[in-house]
């Protein structure tokens, strides 16, 4: 039997923190990502961890996507 996951309130804080962990992620600083929004990603699947290392996942990378296309529409 599976744990319940708690729900995760999606804002604008937190995807902001998300397009930054991604970024962290890119340049190999994943220790600047802090340990709760780590926690936030992983319950949405939006990070993931694969053998000790954390890395975004494809439900993650249409996140990411969905994010650019509204900053670009919003310059």
């Amino acid at each position: 039997m599976s744990t319940p996951q708690p729900l995760v309130k999606i804002t604008t804080a937190l995807c902001d923190a998300f397009a930054s962990a991604a970024d962290a992620l890119l340049r190999r600083r994943a220790r600047e990502i802090p340990e709760a929004d780590i926690d936030r990603f992983v319950a949405l699947r939006w990070l993931e961890w694969c053998g000790g290392t954390l890395r975004v996942t494809e439900v993650g990378e249409l996140v990411l996507m969905k994010l650019q296309t509204r900053m670009a529409l919003a310059a």
